[in-house]
């Protein structure tokens, strides 16, 4: 596994075939995130430092001015893995589920517990995470 780097923003230049679509509305919540429990989760870059995943974060950072960010370098893909790797990275996500009564009790426990965190940070809003809690609690799956 390749190390994490610290690269320059200025550096780092889009995929040129990236499709997915980042609302200001997401990149603020990327920010906040960011802001919150810190820039964890680095960015994929191929040789020529074109970004493989991470084009959110690295919008986030942009807007919190930040000159560097972690990025991890992978030079061993053909321009096809590349592709492929970019389309992957952000549908694989999309296909996974939620165990709803895991998610509603972890939420119901976020909004109990810590009155100085802002649930959205989990990129839930409330109405969201307390209407997943109410289902939950009323045992529909």
């Amino acid at each position: 596994m390749p190390p994490i780097r610290y690269v320059s923003l200025a550096d780092l230049k889009p995929w040129p075939g990236a499709a997915r679509t980042h609302s200001k509305k997401q990149i603020r919540q990327i920010a906040e995130s960011i802001r919150r429990f810190g820039f964890i989760n680095p960015i994929v870059i191929d040789e020529d430092y074109q970004i493989l995943a991470g084009h959110g974060r690295v919008e986030a950072a942009r807007t919190m001015s930040l000159e560097d960010v972690p990025a991890l370098r992978i030079d061993t893909m053909s321009e096809a893995e590349k592709r492929a790797y970019v389309i992957a990275d952000n549908k694989l996500a999309l296909c996974a589920g939620w165990e709803r009564k895991v998610l509603g009790d972890e939420l119901e426990k976020l909004l109990a517990e810590d009155l100085h965190l802002d649930i959205g940070i989990t990129g839930f809003s409330t109405g969201e995470a307390m209407k997943t809690v109410n289902k939950v609690d009323a045992g529909s799956n």
